[in-house]
């Protein structure tokens, strides 16, 4: 089991189970939606369950029923979600280690000018060379 919650705490949920498919994106809109240079993000093979603040999440979707939810406190992006449910998390809001790598960074053919990738990662320059 993990957990997570936002930055100011509002917002907490867990995890029972594994999480899969660890990856990094450094698209232009994962750069915007997660205000880094890329995001963070892993499945969720298992349960999940908000333990606290629910009530205080807010969500933005996009085309094809994909999205995120934030806290309306402190804005920290939690969850993706695919037709009102949730997909995955984000790395950086877990409070627990989970237990995963980060296995691939997808769209690094649009990363920005001024990030620089480690050598030896594997990438993908448009893909992202999911298997599910």
């Amino acid at each position: 089991m993990v957990t997570g919650e936002c930055f100011c705490g509002s917002v907490k949920y867990q995890i029972t189970g594994k999480l899969k498919d660890a990856r990094s994106c450094h698209c232009s809109r994962c750069r915007k939606a997660f205000s880094s240079q890329a995001s963070a993000y892993a499945l969720v093979d298992g349960d999940f369950a908000w333990l606290l603040g629910e009530e205080r999440l807010t969500s933005y979707v996009g085309e094809h029923g994909f999205g995120l939810r934030f806290c309306q406190v402190c804005g920290s992006t939690l969850v993706g979600i695919h037709d009102g449910q949730v997909h995955g998390i984000t790395l950086g809001c877990l409070n627990d280690d989970p237990e995963i790598e980060i296995g691939r960074h997808i769209f690094v053919g649009s990363k920005a000018a001024w990030e620089v990738i480690p050598e030896g990662v594997v990438q993908f320059d448009e893909g992202d060379g999911a298997t599910n």
